[in-house]
């Protein structure tokens, strides 16, 4: 990334001299990195500035061009990117079914069912949860789905990297990721949207023809370079980080269990992505343990985007929580750079927090 910030200055959309074509050079080669990762078309991927703009330009810009399909289905547990932008749409005069999990945080596709119709515009549901890691059954979503004649986005954002993600085998239309993921750099991301999906997906801003007119303005050469980078170094590692990332996570597991037996494990253990853990300690709220580890090991309390809000988990009460119960919920992630040391002490540092938490109350 570094030339394009300190060297390499040209716009990528000015075609009239070698500043601009060195700079566009740089900007296909990282689509096609990108499309690689994830089993698509290069004319098929779309530079956002993150998984937010990407849900809801998804969203957003194919209600724009609705006809009679007037109806979007999503999961109550669904990141807020997805929740606000289709609530948003009722305003506009669609309908929306936002469905149930089961206590494991899985979709019932049985409910899915119940709801599509003839008149469901759009299905999008997350292919991994943010906060408690489980993994959707995007690929019978989507069959459902085109079964109805509906369109299907699916938030990749916390899975990409972590699984194999494939469009043409999970079956969407339109998927949402987000750089910094998956070691990229913040502040960019990605919309994929399938070639014949493309003309039913309208601009959400005004300005000009940049991403072939569904999103204007000048793109980020160094973080496009970025995320390019990193996709191609995810779609080499991720095998071998998700084996280890996933041995490590079942090991901070254990110690904590060993530590406290009555500890509860929120969402599926068996349809989980690597390095995914929510727990929580009976009696001992999540904001008091995050501060007790705060200098050794950085853990939090949800999703980083709901850092602050005093209220506990929607996605844990979802899952059929009570409120007190989901106030103990606390949400630990591991990655490529995580040791054995690194989950080893983790773990001592959360036991021993735990232990004096409960000893005070």
């Amino acid at each position: 990334m570094a030339p394009f910030w300190t060297q390499a200055f040209g716009n990528p959309h000015s075609t009239g001299h070698g500043y601009g074509w060195e700079a566009r050079e740089a900007v296909d080669i990282a689509r096609s990195q990108v499309a690689d990762f994830i089993g698509a078309n290069d004319e098929e991927i779309y530079f956002v500035s993150g998984a937010t703009e990407s849900c809801n330009l998804a969203i957003k810009g194919l209600a724009a061009a609705a006809g009679d399909r007037r109806h979007v289905v999503t999961v109550a547990t669904e990141h807020p990117a997805v929740l606000e932008a289709v609530r948003s749409l009722v305003c506009r005069g669609f309908a929306v079914d936002v469905l149930p999990v089961s206590n494991d945080g899985l979709l019932e596709l049985g409910s899915l069912r119940e709801v599509i119709s003839e008149r469901t515009l759009l299905v999008s549901i997350m292919l991994a949860n943010n906060e408690i890691g489980v993994i959707q059954p995007i690929a019978d979503v989507a069959a459902i789905s085109h079964a109805a004649g509906a369109y299907v986005h699916t938030d990749a954002t916390q899975a990409v990297g972590r699984i194999a993600v494939d469009v043409d085998e999970l079956g969407v239309d339109l998927l949402s990721l987000s750089g910094h993921k998956f070691y990229g750099p913040n502040g960019i991301g990605v919309l994929y949207v399938r070639r014949a999906t493309r003309s039913q997906v309208r601009p959400l801003l005004s300005g000009g023809t940049q991403e072939r007119g569904l999103r204007p303005g000048t793109l980020p050469t160094p973080l496009v370079v970025g995320i390019g980078v990193a996709s191609e170094l995810a779609q080499r590692e991720w095998m071998n980080d998700a084996t280890r990332i996933q041995e490590l996570t079942a090991r901070i597991h254990a110690s904590l269990r060993s530590e406290r037996p009555d500890m509860r494990t929120f969402g599926s253990m068996a349809r989980r992505i690597p390095g995914s853990l929510s727990v929580g300690f009976p009696g001992i709220l999540a904001e008091h343990l995050v501060g007790a580890v705060a200098q050794d090991v950085a853990v939090s309390t949800g999703a980083a985007c709901s850092t602050g809000s005093p209220a506990p988990s929607y996605v844990l009460e979802a899952l059929g929580c009570s409120k007190e119960i989901a106030a103990t919920g606390v949400r630990i992630s591991l990655g490529r750079p995580t040791t054995a040391e690194d989950a080893t002490l983790a773990a001592q540092a959360v036991c021993a927090a735990v232990h004096r938490l409960a000893e005070r109350a």
